[in-house]
């Protein structure tokens, strides 16, 4: 049985417009592309709770719609007030055009 996770078409992620996206046994997700290069996140911020995918990508940060704070897309770190936790950041892979992603260990 595989543990990848197909998420979204990879040409339905527009620069600067995350997408939000579900799998069974994660949380929820978002899918972003900075520059042409997509990376995937989770989607719940560490500080209220509130869809990153609501919020504003500026470049590589994704800023909290709630409280403005904001995360490097890239790495999942905190990068502005209110936010202090780090988002988990999934590494991708691009299949047959879709997104994808390999299911953690110990994930449902």
């Amino acid at each position: 049985m595989s543990n990848k996770l197909r998420l979204c078409e990879a040409a339905s992620v527009k620069d600067g417009e995350p997408v939000a996206a579900f799998a069974e046994g994660m949380p929820a997700l978002a899918v972003y592309n900075v520059d042409g290069e997509i990376f995937v996140t989770d989607n719940l911020c560490t500080h209220g709770n509130a869809m990153l995918t609501d919020g504003y990508q500026d470049g590589d940060i994704i800023e909290c719609p709630f409280h403005g704070g904001s995360f490097d897309i890239k790495t999942g770190a905190a990068k502005a007030f209110p936010c202090q936790v780090a988002i988990v950041s999934y590494p991708v892979e691009i299949d047959d055009g879709w997104v994808c992603i390999t299911k953690p260990e110990g994930a449902a």
